[in-house]
């Protein structure tokens, strides 16, 4: 499902002012030296997939030595997101040719039984983790300058010479982070599995809490406005840096596209740059992300600011993307919208439940901005949309919502309409009910598309089987072995990728980071 936007001649238009408060803010990168923890080997099964298997302490590598064709697997006990050191040294006659080394970087264990020459994926090989290298001058001490996403480290000697054998010695990673230490309030639950959820979603947070919060370390390491809005409700719970997100705030509002369009996404490296990707309800959740930003920090300042931006993206979509009947039209260049990567998804029906959802938030905004014609207007213009949704893509036959010239109906479009109050709670949460048995075809695929499932559920009351189903859903990974959280997720097939291959798969993805604030909001003494 190859989706990407390339726009000839891209041109921005830029508020340097605001850009500058966002350099300000780059924040410092905490750095901590973790140290390899155990030996392990990966063998195929079958019937099971690939195996783990402890070989032995890590002290047990001293006693090894390597030549042509000899590999070992090292594990530092949990995912890392930094800089890998090692020292190779020799041992044998004096050594008459360079040392050739594959190192092969797995944020899962299965990853390491991946052979990148059959990747068919569409997204770039590039991102697969792999590093040769010649040292050709030994002992050597390697600090790689690349950053890697990693838990595993497989080293494979390509060749050496007959004379002699390597050795390696002093490995480690320089692991780094802006987070800073977790001041929220600690998950206090009982239940033991919860907590290994918290703790792997704080975990998930803190590797992608970079210069900006990044999306995933090992793939796109950008970031994007719709992974923000989770991560920073994260945050607030967890280490209440608000300097970051106010520093990525500034970023979207710094610069967007000449017609006042922001940016799905953001480069931060070599130099800030928007990407040349709208994505309709990413712009439009800008409101939100302002709405918590003020809501958690108090900072008015910055949302008085900002809030013009969040306001644009919401008249934006008014304005120029409606169809005669008060419905997002779909039909237009552009009409981009995420939701899901659902394989078939029609976004429409979606599309104009995050518009409805948006503008909550941007009549709160309003409100405090003292912005009393905005604020008329949209609560004018909610009821016009609300009524339209309940007119044009609700299907009585089949007691849901449909979506798009096929009337299709998915999960997205569900959720989406019961967390946009197009109908009352009660009505809401029979709607899900009736989801659940139904099991439309089109399916939920990501963590973020469950993160709004699970909200939608505690929205019209349904809390204990929203707890229930993130406990099945995010403990499924935790059983599979997980310590962060992963960009895609179906307990019945491991292969599940949006990209046509597992190997670009991100295993540690912001998106999927939200059970602590779940938890730690809506179940702090389960």
């Amino acid at each position: 499902m190859p989706a990407f936007s390339i726009i000839e001649n891209f041109k921005v238009q830029t508020n340097q002012e605001f850009l500058d408060k966002a350099a300000a803010l780059e924040p410092a990168l905490y750095e901590e030296t973790v140290t390899a923890k155990r030996l392990v080997t990966v063998t195929a099964d079958a019937d099971n997939g690939p195996v783990l298997h402890p070989q032995g302490r890590i002290d047990a590598l001293s006693d090894m030595a390597f030549q042509k064709g000899d590999k070992v697997i090292i594990d530092f006990g949990a995912h890392q997101t930094g800089y890998l050191s090692f020292t190779a040294t020799t041992q044998g006659s004096h050594y008459d040719a360079p040392a050739f080394l594959k190192l092969k970087f797995a944020e899962v264990f299965w990853e390491l039984t991946e052979d990148a020459d059959e990747y068919n994926g569409w997204l770039s090989r590039s991102w697969i983790q792999e590093e040769w290298l010649h040292l050709r001058i030994l002992p050597d001490t390697v600090r790689l300058p690349a950053r890697y996403a990693f838990r595993y480290l497989q080293i494979e000697v390509i060749d050496t010479s007959p004379k002699y054998a390597l050795k390696f010695e002093q490995i480690f990673c320089t692991s780094v982070s802006s987070a800073g230490k977790d001041q929220g309030r600690p998950y206090q639950g009982r239940d033991e599995l919860l907590k290994e959820i918290d703790k792997a979603s704080v975990k998930t947070l803190k590797e992608c809490m970079q210069k900006v919060f990044e999306d995933g370390v090992k793939r796109d390491r950008r970031l994007w406005l719709g992974d923000l809005r989770l991560q920073a409700r994260t945050n607030y719970v967890t280490f209440q840096n608000y300097d970051l997100v106010k520093r990525c705030l500034y970023l979207f509002a710094g610069m967007t596209f000449k017609d006042g369009r922001m940016s799905a996404c953001f480069f931060h490296e070599p130099q800030l740059q928007a990407d040349d990707t709208y994505l309709l309800d990413y712009a439009l959740l800008f409101a939100s992300v302002l709405w918590d930003y003020y809501e958690a920090s108090g900072d008015t300042e910055t949302m008085l600011e900002l809030y013009p931006a969040a306001a644009e993206q919401i008249d934006i979509c008014l304005n120029t993307m409606m169809d005669e009947n008060h419905t997002v039209s779909d039909q237009g260049e552009a009409f981009w919208c995420f939701l899901d990567w659902g394989e078939g998804l029609n976004k429409q029906a979606g599309a104009q439940a995050v518009l409805i959802y948006s503008m909550r938030f941007a009549i709160r905004l309003a409100e405090a901005a003292k912005d009393e014609r905005r604020v008329r207007q949209y609560a004018s213009e909610i009821e016009i949309l609300k009524k339209a949704a309940r007119e044009q893509f609700w299907d009585e036959t089949q007691g849901m919502f449909v979506s798009g010239s096929m009337r299709q109906v998915s999960w997205a479009s569900q959720v989406w309409m019961v967390l946009a109050e197009v109908l009352d709670q009660e009505q809401s949460r029979q709607l899900l009910l009736h989801t659940r048995r139904f099991h439309p075809a089109v399916r939920m695929v990501t963590p973020y598309m469950y993160h709004h499932y699970i909200d939608a559920l505690i929205l019209c009351g349904e809390e204990e089987l929203a707890l229930e189903e993130l406990k099945r859903f995010w403990g499924g990974m935790i059983q599979a072995g997980a310590d962060t959280f992963w960009e895609v997720y179906d307990p019945d097939n491991r292969q599940e990728s949006p990209y046509g291959s597992t190997m670009v798969n991100s295993y540690c993805h912001a998106w999927s980071c939200t059970p602590a604030y779940l938890l730690r909001t809506f179940y702090r003494h389960k």
